[in-house]
């Protein structure tokens, strides 16, 4: 019921004992690879490695010196003599970050187990969430709804919306300062224990959020459970570094007779302006940094994915946060946005978003009467990846695949422009176009569906609108785009596509979607290719895809991104080991997820007292 295998020139020695009618007659099946020196020779090396290692069965047969004991012991008992040597260094997943904190949990998408739960929660009536509205001092604020559609199918409405006026907003505002010195006060350890409690709450509704995110925000399962992931990251990342940072005052070095101590509070009220590509995520990111630093929030979700927030700030409040400190105000821009940024009883604002958008803050902030406050701003980015003659091309056609289409290309990391060196350029692009012809478009409640829905109507719009521009452009060519199943059209989707360009001056704004340009360069030409990178103003992300660590070394010291990701994609970076931000007209900083984030969400007090004015420092009499 078996055969054995060997490579053609390889392993004679040893099947020569075992095949033939007076052996073991057994079968034995003699292959050879075929195919061009290109793809071939990588192999062919790659099995001359296996077979040639000190370690390997055919190697040590064929040594003289290599005992018998050795040659036939169990492999299966060997593999589990290092499996146990092994599980003492190597943490489970769960426990990846040490004593530290906990990881959030995954989903194992080939257990039907999981899958059942997660298909129940996608088919089950969004009844219980139907109707979102402002939650001001734990208060439901009445209104006049209005209907939220799925993207994916614009017949099929999610959920509706009551939207904040400005006396809601002045209620949130005037609840919100009061209630900020005594959430201040708070010890950083009840504020840490809340938060840590929001994680494991998310965790237990991980379905319905999958479930949301699928169908209000469009997102594909595994972004959806991994948007999720990041939520629950955020968390307990936040609460980690209140405990460490703002628990206790950090005592000073200074003369004796004197105490000197630096604390960290929180600002004040700090309002949180959140986009629509990661309703649940950067929603959380941002409220719950601003809590753990001690401030009241007032959250301000995308208009286009209210429903999301709406329940995560349900978990919060379950979790503890008090009614007064947090307030839920879904609304337009020009009435909410506007009073919010406007207004004196705000100490900060952190914001996500468009360049465009975040410049307009800035701005209106600047002009403020009172105190100079402090602005957190995520923008977006011409993200680019460059790829030298050294890329294997493989590994890069899939990191560029998932950097530039997943999500529907609208994440603010992903990729825009890949630089491909001329030598190996029409490989990649061949490849590239093979690789595209396997996406799935359509329903992201389905785990076949590679890709989904663009967030609404104006975002399709606006993306058609560059590609008729490319086409009709005598500077470009098509590379690629795929076509459309017919079960999209009641959505907003948009076929993803290819375009080769001559130059990134030709790119002036950033194209938020499954939208990928091609530039190629000449070996001699790298430095221009940074320098075009650097000219943009923007400095998000960046990719690297070369085995030669002297020209990964080159581009890092002159590229001014944020984020640089080698020989692998440049999206899904993870809180705490990946902290994510940029520069330039990219953000502000500081990065989301990072060591120093809530240090922009506090400030700094000293206290200095004169020890010596009430009878002299008694620590110098105290025995050790």
């Amino acid at each position: 019921d078996f055969e054995f295998q060997r490579l053609h020139g390889m392993g004679e020695t040893l099947y020569s004992e075992l095949v033939g009618p007076d052996k073991f007659n057994v079968a034995c099946r003699v292959y050879a690879p075929v195919g061009n020196e290109t793809d071939l020779l990588p192999y062919l090396v790659r099995r001359l490695l296996e077979n040639g290692a000190n370690t390997s069965f055919v190697h040590r047969l064929a040594d003289d010196k290599s005992p018998i004991e050795k040659i036939i012991s169990d492999p299966v008992q060997e593999i589990n003599i290092l499996k146990n040597i092994l599980n003492e260094r190597v943490p489970l997943p769960i426990h990846l970050y040490g004593d530290a904190r906990r990881n959030s949990q995954g989903i194992n998408f080939s257990d039907p187990l999981e899958i059942h739960k997660l298909h129940e929660a996608l088919h089950e009536p969004l009844t219980r969430y139907w109707q979102t509205a402002p939650i001001v001092g734990g208060q439901v604020m009445p209104g006049v709804p209005i209907p939220i559609f799925d993207p994916s199918d614009k017949r099929r409405e999610v959920s509706s919306v009551i939207l904040a006026d400005a006396a809601m907003v002045d209620e949130a505002l005037w609840r919100a300062a009061h209630a900020a010195n005594t959430w201040d006060n708070t010890p950083a350890t009840t504020r840490a224990d809340i938060l840590r409690r929001a994680a494991d709450i998310f965790e237990q509704h991980r379905a319905e959020f999958i479930a949301l995110c699928v169908r209000e925000g469009g997102k594909t399962i595994p972004d959806a459970a991994a948007e999720v992931r990041e939520a629950v990251d955020f968390c307990r990342y936040y609460a980690l570094l209140a405990q460490r940072a703002f628990a206790a005052p950090t005592t000073l070095p200074g003369p004796t007779g004197e105490s000197n101590q630096l604390s960290l509070h929180g600002r004040g009220v700090f309002v949180c302006i959140s986009p629509w590509n990661f309703p649940l995520a950067i929603f959380i990111g941002q409220v719950t940094a601003a809590l753990a630093a001690g401030n009241a929030v007032i959250a301000k979700p995308a208009s286009q994915t209210p429903l999301i927030a709406a329940h995560a700030v349900r978990v919060l409040h379950e979790a503890g946060v008090p009614s007064d400190v947090l307030h839920f105000l879904p609304g337009k821009a020009d009435v909410v946005g506007r009073i919010l940024i406007n207004d004196l009883r705000v100490a900060g604002v952190a914001f996500t978003g468009s360049t465009e958008t975040a410049r307009f803050i800035n701005q209106t902030l600047a002009t403020r009467s009172g105190p100079i406050v402090p602005f957190i701003a995520e923008t977006g980015g011409q993200n680019a990846m460059i790829a030298d003659s050294s890329a294997l091309v493989e590994q890069l056609v899939i990191d560029v695949m998932h950097s530039a289409f997943n999500s529907a290309g609208q994440r603010c990391s992903a990729l825009r422009v890949l630089f491909v060196q001329d030598d190996i350029a029409s490989r990649v692009l061949h490849a590239l176009k093979g690789a595209m012809d396997e996406l799935r478009i359509g329903d992201p409640a389905l785990l076949t569906t590679d890709i989904g829905p663009v967030i609404d109507a104006a975002a399709q719009s606006a993306l058609d609108a560059h590609v008729q521009h490319m086409r009709t452009s005598d500077q470009t060519t098509l590379i690629h785009q795929l076509t459309l199943p017919e079960d999209a059209q009641h959505g907003s989707f948009f076929a993803p596509c290819v375009f080769e360009i001559n130059d990134l001056r030709q790119l002036e704004h950033e194209v938020f979607g499954p939208c990928l340009h091609v530039i190629r360069y000449a070996a001699d030409k790298l430095d221009d290719v940074i320098d075009a990178i650097n000219n943009t103003g923007y400095g998000l992300t960046l990719g690297i895809h070369s085995r030669i660590g002297e020209t990964v070394r080159h581009i890092q010291q002159r590229v001014r991104v944020g984020n640089i990701y080698v020989n692998r994609n440049i999206i899904g970076a993870v809180v705490g080991v990946q902290p994510f931000g940029g520069e330039g007209l990219s953000g502000t900083g500081p990065k989301a997820g990072g060591p120093h984030t809530l240090l922009r969400f506090a400030t700094e007090r000293v206290i200095s007292v004169n020890t010596a004015a009430m009878g002299g420092n008694a620590d110098l009499l105290a025995s050790e």
